[in-house]
């Protein structure tokens, strides 16, 4: 047992314990200690000083941290699913015999909470989610409820993600942008495991709550469509304001509600203007004067006049077409049965420019170009069975005209139109297409300008290249949409809104509508073998457009951040990466 230190310095001191001895009568010999607290084990030999008493005492836990031993490293903080773990960055190497399947395991600190990057705009994070697997994608962030409180029920919120996809699909939005919709519903109100399907007509979501429950599932048909981007816009902002502001489910049934009890912005008379407008700037790009604008703008409008009486009849599409595709063929027979000095072929070729379904074919083409196979295949079948029925009128008319003057020449082919090269001309009827094309598509206001500017820039720079560079119109279109989709995708994004108002009426002044009427001139004439390169040059530029759009929209996403990616190496997962095995 210790001593006291001072207790051990009376008891060891050496004069008083010598002379003791001395005094009991003995010869001097070892000394031996006063008492057992004299010689205690831990008393420090003579000559060495005592060590400091200690202030108070520490004792040692049996968790504390032995001596040299590192501390663990604290937590990092919060991060992205996005992010690619740091051992394949390069940046901090794996250590020691660690293996890829390590980094699989659950870290010591548990799985941080994925936060999605709010500045990037939802098409974005909903995209990116979209790409990625199932097992990979953020938990949605769930905000601290009562124990009391619960959510929305499920049912409901897939029925309003169902209603959401409905108008989009229906207004011809494309299927990945509607898929990225619905999945940006679902995933605000925490429904984490879901997968929304989209085919041309039928929709469906099935959320499963966890690995060992049964899944919810959830279809809806379209049967109607209209082309109504006002409604479409409306439909964006309002999943912005689910996906970003976090409204509650009964705000945004409100919402949907009032969307769908607007009024269209244009009346049905403004779009029979805008018909009219449409087809009498076309035959200005081709080369058409006064009289001609006059003649396309009235066959137009009286084919726009028959096309909605059939629609109220209750007729298929197709045969819309068919009517509607008459008025503007028969006007320009006319005209030149009547006065061999207006340009027929003009007339109506500017009456084919309204009536050509280019919305549903940029759609096609860019479902199939993201791996939407099926979608793709029915939209442009729609397409296919629309150009039928717009050859079957123009063929009709055209053949009648024919067996009433078969001398007419101004229904030659090659005598119909010239190349015409007036630049502040084709500029001007240019933009006055897109214009049109605004309003019939029912977009809102504050879109005309920004849709009618892209118009005629497009249109510039496809004359720029054929006219000056003398390129092929094939490639020169392709050029032409492509910076057409690049604006409009830019534009979207930084109003965070659908491209579609700003894409589709610009790519208007590029249609084919006279490559569409020299091949039909020749089949009515019957010269097969003159009008098959017709066709298949208006085919050619058709793909060209849609193509060059979808590949402007890809080029605009690559200036875009991804969100929640840091590392420049990494960036949005691909819609497919078998290379075609």
């Amino acid at each position: 047992m210790a001593s006291d230190p001072q207790r051990g310095q009376r008891g060891t001191s050496g004069s008083s314990g010598g002379s003791g001895a001395a005094d009991r009568g003995g010869a001097p010999e070892e000394r031996k200690p006063a008492s057992d607290e004299a010689h205690s084990a831990f008393t420090p030999p003579l000559g060495v000083p005592y060590p400091p008493a200690p202030e108070e005492e520490h004792p040692t836990s049996e968790f504390a941290l032995p001596a040299g031993l590192r501390p663990e490293t604290p937590a990092e903080q919060e991060g992205s699913a996005f992010t690619p773990p740091s051992s394949t960055t390069g940046q901090h190497p794996m250590p020691a015999g660690a293996t890829a399947m390590g980094a699989a395991f659950t870290p010591p600190h548990g799985i941080p909470v994925v936060r999605l990057t709010k500045e990037a705009p939802w098409q974005d994070r909903m995209r990116t989610m979209l790409r990625m697997p199932v097992g990979e994608r953020p938990v949605p962030e769930r905000p601290e409820r009562d124990d009391e409180e619960t959510g929305p029920a499920v049912p409901r919120v897939l029925d309003l993600t169902l209603r959401i996809g409905e108008i989009l699909l229906a207004g011809g939005e494309g299927a990945e942008d509607v898929e990225a919709a619905m999945f940006g519903v679902a995933h605000a109100y925490g429904l984490e495991r879901v997968e929304p399907t989209v085919t041309f007509t039928l929709l469906s979501i099935s959320y499963q709550p966890s690995l060992v429950d049964d899944p919810v599932t959830a279809s809806r048909t379209v049967r109607r469509r209209g082309v109504d981007y006002n409604r479409l816009s409306a439909v964006f902002r309002l999943v912005d304001d689910i996906a970003s502001e976090g409204i509650t489910l009964e705000e945004a049934y409100r919402g949907l509600a009032e969307i769908r009890r607007n009024r269209h912005p244009y009346p049905s008379w403004a779009l029979t203007l805008a018909s009219g407008l449409l087809s009498g700037a076309a035959s200005m790009l081709v080369g058409g004067q006064e009289l001609v604008f006059v003649a396309a703008a009235v066959g137009s409008m009286l084919g726009d006049r028959l096309a909605w009486l059939a629609s109220g009849r209750g007729l298929p599409e197709f045969y819309q077409f068919v009517v509607a595709a008459m008025p503007p063929a028969a006007v320009g027979v006319a005209f030149g049965l009547a006065h061999a000095s207006i340009q027929a072929s003009a007339v109506i070729t500017g009456g084919l420019f309204a009536l050509i379904p280019g919305r549903a074919l940029v759609a096609g083409v860019h479902d199939g170009l993201t791996g939407y196979y099926i979608t793709a295949a029915a939209r442009l079948l729609e397409v296919g069975y629309l150009i039928v029925g717009i050859v079957v009128g123009v063929l009709s008319v055209l053949y009648i005209g024919l067996q009433l003057n078969p001398a007419l020449k101004r229904l030659n082919p090659e005598q119909a139109l010239g190349k015409y090269n007036a630049p502040t001309v084709q500029i001007i009827a240019a933009m006055l297409l897109a214009l049109a094309f605004c309003v019939l598509l029912q977009q809102e206001r504050h879109t005309v300008a920004f849709a009618t500017l892209n118009g005629g820039v497009a249109w510039v720079v496809y004359g720029t290249l054929v006219y000056r560079a003398e390129i092929n119109v094939v490639p020169a279109t392709a050029i032409a949409a492509g910076l057409v989709g690049l604006f409009g995708q830019l534009l979207s994004r930084y109003r965070y809104a659908s491209a579609l108002p700003y894409v589709t009426a610009a790519i208007g002044p590029l249609l084919p509508g006279s490559a569409t009427y020299f091949g039909l001139l020749n089949f009515a004439q019957g010269h097969l073998a003159q009008g098959l390169p017709s066709l298949v040059q208006a085919a050619s530029l058709a793909l060209a457009i849609a193509v060059g759009v979808n590949l402007g929209a890809e080029v605009a996403r690559l200036f875009l951040r991804a969100p929640g990616v840091e590392e420049a190496a990494a960036g949005r997962r691909a819609a497919k990466r078998t290379r075609g095995f």
